[in-house]
């Protein structure tokens, strides 16, 4: 029988917030029983369960007397009806000179912010808000890099009531248009400018675009991040950052305690298929599902050292900015994953002792990829746990962490998103990893795998679904007052259930393995096959750098295509077609064989790095492609235009 590539020692299991936790609700939780039995017990009682975790993390603000208003509604349900917090007043609880946040930039440069000077910038950013006219329910728009700021800006929006919305400098003017257009910020903070792989990009061309296509706006700040001084000449009712905050001092912080339903951030769906559905979260809900994912499943703890590779388009930026709340420092960098050297990533946890490694499946991937062991060549010491999201990660992706990376640590692949901010599976500090899968449903979390009729499926993938209520689900769609896309986006599939979009299967150790994104499902013959799989046994082969697999249209049917790109100097010749295709018929099956290999360039991505199936599947099967502004490299999608591989 086949081993567990890492087990918790008992002292670490006894050392976990998670067993604590468990003991403080009168149970046990030591193994991978004792979670399942928890777990359950979270769905059961769902009052009991996030009443307890409210106490155990020390939510700031009033709790009242009900948890939880109709618990049978989904969506409907109410959690904590007659609470009154400030999401800002929790991440803001240490005001001590220890490091709040630690920032490094790839062309060497690091700052350090400490919780009690984050607090005095949160501070003065609040007052200037204030005095430009910000108040609860207004939009502050951040079109920031990672960098502090960008924190500061969203704390100081929260501290007033005001809903804060990011994108991070390298979109377009059409794609900040399409996000902030429909928002109507009444402030935005800006860049002007950003690095990455080495090279300097001015922002302060297109930010009088942008700022002149956004008409409620009052008052534009620019956040100097490559030039000291940055012009701003054209720019309508501009002002640094140091000139903004210029008049005001530090003080107390007058933190608006409002209901745990109030808007705290508006995030936005990829934006590859459509215009970008504008998800508005809840104060309440982000607060309490990050603590819970961040302590219980993440074990993080007061001084711990928190770093994910992120942007701040992508919801992982705002999961990390909430270890805050557990008085945990975080990591900032900013740049490319690879530059200067490919091993900058691990030269930072080093260096800042990071105890928390979050990043993608795809720079794992990419990491193992250029032959990175920095097992051999870093220490890693303080590196306790591993986070993995994005894409599902590969079995070969597990053994290259526990055989390359370090052998002693958690390696917890989550999977959620920016619909609910947060994770449904994820990591179990107390239980063993599993080659290949996700330890769990996230406590709370009523997870399941629903087939076609929406029955349960012990066994074979299916639906990602969510039959219960949990607290942070949207508080709905920007502009959809009635909420009709909201539930047409969520709901239709199986009435009353959350249908996430993922293809998923459980394993026989209660884990799950995600197969990729359901409407990405390929259905050769009416046969369905998760594009995660072809995805794991392609890119095992040494010259294959990344792959994508589609289902174009063909007479009447769906056909497999893949396309690959290559290691610099190789090419798609018979040889490697035939070893592909033969991989893959051997780990999988005759049908999930592509008819059609295609080599290109480039493959087109996501501003967070994931691959767009469906816009590459709509510009093989003749469809136009909207939103081309949503990409990182949007010329890549020519490369699948007309090609003449696959019209025979």
């Amino acid at each position: 029988m086949a081993e567990p590539l890492w087990t918790p020692s008992a002292e670490r299991v006894a050392a976990s917030a998670l067993h604590r936790f468990a003991e403080s609700v009168g149970r046990r939780c030591a193994s991978s029983e004792d979670y399942a039995t928890l777990w359950r017990w979270s769905l059961e009682e769902p009052a009991a369960f996030w009443g307890a975790l409210w106490r155990f993390a020390e939510v700031r603000g009033e709790a009242g007397a009900r948890v939880l208003e109709d618990a049978g509604r989904l969506p409907g349900a109410r959690f904590f009806p007659e609470a009154r917090l400030s999401f800002a007043e929790n991440l803001l609880r240490r005001r001590d000179a220890a490091p709040a946040l630690i920032a490094r930039t790839e062309d060497g440069r690091r700052r350090v912010l400490s919780f009690g000077g984050l607090y005095d910038e949160v501070s003065r950013l609040a007052q200037a808000l204030a005095e430009a006219g910000v108040g609860p329910g207004d939009r502050v728009a951040g079109l920031l890099p990672h960098v502090p700021e960008a924190i500061v800006g969203l704390l100081a929006a929260s501290s007033l009531g005001a809903i804060w919305s990011s994108c991070s400098p390298d979109f377009g003017v059409q794609g900040v248009l399409d996000r902030f257009g429909q928002i109507a910020p009444k402030v935005l903070l800006a860049a002007d400018g950003w690095l990455y792989a080495g090279k300097r990009h001015d922002a302060l061309g297109k930010l009088r675009e942008i700022a002149a296509g956004l008409p409620g706006l009052t008052r534009t700040v620019v956040v100097p991040c490559v030039q000291e001084r940055p012009a701003l000449d054209g720019l309508p009712h501009a002002v640094s950052w140091p000139e903004l905050l210029a008049p005001f001092d530090a003080r107390e912080i007058p933190f608006a305690r409002l209901p745990f339903s109030h808007p705290l951030v508006i995030l936005y769906s990829s934006g590859t298929t459509g215009p970008p559905k504008c998800i508005v979260h809840s104060a309440g809900g982000a607060l309490l599902q990050h603590l819970k994912e961040h302590r219980l499943h993440c074990d993080v703890r007061r001084d711990d050292r928190v770093f994910y590779f992120t942007t701040t388009s992508w919801m992982m930026w705002n999961w990390l900015v909430s270890g805050l709340a557990s008085e945990a420092t975080l990591v900032l960098y900013d740049g490319s994953p690879f530059h200067p050297e490919p091993s900058v990533l691990f030269d930072l946890a080093d260096a800042e002792g990071v105890t928390l490694f979050g990043t993608s499946a795809k720079f794992l991937d990419a990491a193992a990829k250029a032959g990175l062991e920095p097992a051999r060549s870093h220490s890693l010491a303080g590196v306790r746990t591993i986070t993995s999201t994005g894409s599902p990660l590969a079995p070969e992706g597990f053994d290259y962490v526990h055989e390359r990376v370090k052998r002693d640590v958690h390696l917890a692949s989550i999977s959620g998103g920016t619909d609910i901010l947060g994770c449904f599976v994820g990591g179990v500090p107390v239980a063993p990893v599993w080659r290949g899968e996700i330890q769990g449903p996230c406590l709370g979390m009523a997870v399941d795998v629903f087939d076609d009729a929406g029955r349960p499926l012990r066994e074979g993938p299916g639906e990602l679904v969510c039959t219960r209520p949990f607290p942070s689900l949207p508080l709905g769609f920007w502009n959809d007052p009635e909420g009709v896309r909201y539930r047409a986006a969520y709901f239709e599939r199986f009435p009353g259930v959350w249908c996430h979009g993922d293809w998923a299967h459980w394993t026989a150790h209660g884990g799950l393995v995600i197969l990729g994104r359901s409407d990405a499902v390929l259905n050769p013959g009416g046969v369905r096959i998760g594009t995660a799989e072809i995805y794991r046994v392609v890119e095992q082969e040494d010259a294959v750098l990344e792959s994508l697999v589609i289902g174009q249209q063909w007479r009447g049917d769906e056909r497999i295509v893949l396309f690959v790109r290559l290691r610099e100097g190789r090419q798609l010749d018979e040889a490697l077609e035939g070893s592909l295709r033969q991989r893959i018929r051997r780990s999988l099956t005759p049908r999930h064989v592509p008819q059609r290999i295609v080599q290109v360039a480039d493959i087109p991505r996501t501003k967070s790095g994931k691959i767009v199936e469906l816009a590459v599947r709509d510009v093989v099967n003749g469809r136009p492609v909207r939103q081309r502004e949503a990409l990182a490299n949007p010329e890549a999608l020519d490369l699948f235009a007309d090609l003449p591989q696959l019209r025979e």
